[in-house]
């Protein structure tokens, strides 16, 4: 097709519109035609909303599923993984194996979590059995670490729904529903402070399921020394990695922003913990964003027009066992350093490059299988054709510490089914 791709954003960061413009693409406005629309959450909804009938051409695509908030709202992606569970073990897969507590051997990678108000009754039952561990409360709809705060006594729960009697706790409208997850209380330090990992995966179809991890991701680190003293409950300078809560601490270094890549703390954790703990860590990080993606598939509304680059945000504990705490339908590409900068820009350049093929005037009907030469910083993850294409679906629905080894052969050291077996 001949033509420059015509572009509109919402979202108004260099890192984009220096992408677009190195392209050659041409910027118009909405109401103009278009190719290409970098939207934001809110605006993904106007277009999809039954009340607006727009319907996309073949030649435009957009950044957001319809429904991408299945898998980017707290309450909802807690719900999807807790329902996938259930299904796995109705099928008898061993992914789904229990141990003699009722606990999941594998499936056990979101932290507690319950909705309130609804299920106010389950987690008091669930607080009375371990009444000295902490609490974490995060309003379902919110990001940037607005609204959260800790807890370690069921008062706490009772004086806040009173205080928002008026509004949020009293209102059954999901747009203000909390979610409370039990805290991660041994988190894993790095000279003392709590960190958590920024990653990126694109996903550019669900049916069948096709995602991409980007190389490049960062670990954001808090400004103050981790306690667990619960008088440092209300310090969230000491418990929230957010930049936009962190940069507001005294300790915040501008220059670095409190951030290391993820190559550097592979770096760190092969020297301080040995090569292949680290390897299994990093395995095990990559099979819980496949399971997290497999468990909202079959409700995504696979929309041809859609592809999404998603933040995924990782806790490590002390044990070294990952944790998923939420994902991100817009992760930031506001940049706080020069390297910040750097890394938003490639992502941005090669997100692009798998999502409009060759920059042409995209085609929503073409497989979304773009060559290897093309995917720059990113690597396959899954591709869900593939698997089923050589058998290797099944064994990836075995014990994920048994998975099969780079030369298919079975290897119970190679941790969790990572990118090596997935290829």
């Amino acid at each position: 097709m001949a033509g420059k791709v015509k572009w509109v954003t919402d979202i108004e960061k260099s890192v984009l519109i220096n992408n677009f413009e190195k392209r050659g693409w041409i910027q118009v406005t909405e109401n103009e035609d278009w190719n290409f629309y970098w939207m934001s959450v809110q605006t993904i909804r106007n277009v999809f909303s039954v009340e607006t009938g727009y319907r996309l051409s073949d030649d435009q695509i957009v950044n957001h599923f319809p429904n991408h908030y299945e898998l980017t709202r707290k309450d909802l992606m807690v719900k999807n993984i807790k329902r996938y569970r259930k299904e796995l073990e109705k099928e008898g897969s061993p992914l789904a194996e229990k141990d003699e507590n009722g606990k999941y051997l594998y499936l056990d990678f979101v932290p507690v979590t319950y909705m309130l108000p609804a299920d106010y009754n389950l987690f008091v039952e669930e607080f009375r059995k371990s009444p000295s561990s902490t609490w974490i409360m995060k309003p379902c709809g919110k990001a940037q670490g607005k609204g959260i705060f800790l807890i370690n006594k069921l008062s706490q729960i009772k004086k806040w729904s009173r205080d928002s009697k008026t509004s949020s706790f009293v209102s059954q409208s999901s747009k203000e529903a909390y979610v409370i997850s039990l805290y991660i209380s041994n988190p894993l330090l790095i000279g003392g402070r709590k960190f958590d990992l920024r990653l990126y995966v694109l996903v550019s179809t669900y049916r069948p399921l096709r995602c991409y991890m980007y190389k490049l991701g960062f670990c954001r680190f808090c400004t103050v020394k981790y306690t667990p003293s619960t008088s440092e409950l209300d310090n969230m300078f000491v418990h929230l990695t957010n930049v936009a809560i962190q940069k507001h601490g005294d300790d915040y270094n501008h220059i670095h922003g409190g951030k290391w890549t993820v190559s550097n703390l592979r770096l760190y954790l092969e020297s301080t913990r040995g090569k292949e703990v680290t390897s299994k860590l990093f395995d095990e990080i990559h099979w819980i964003i496949v399971q997290s993606l497999k468990a909202v598939a079959p409700v995504m509304n696979n929309d041809k027009h859609c592809f999404e680059c998603y933040g995924y945000d990782i806790i490590i504990d002390d044990r070294l066992k990952p944790w998923l705490i939420e994902v991100n339908a817009s992760p930031s590409l506001t940049s706080s350093t020069a390297n910040d900068r750097i890394l938003k820009y490639n992502l941005i350049n090669d997100t692009l490059n798998i999502a409009v093929p060759n920059g042409e005037i995209p085609d929503c009907k073409w497989n979304k299988s773009p060559p290897k030469e093309v995917l720059g910083n990113y690597e396959i993850l899954y591709d869900e054709e593939l698997a089923q294409g050589d058998g290797a679906d099944r064994e990836l629905r075995s014990r994920p510490g048994q998975s099969l080894g780079p030369k298919g052969s079975r290897s119970r050291d190679s941790g969790r089914t990572g990118l090596t077996t997935w290829k």
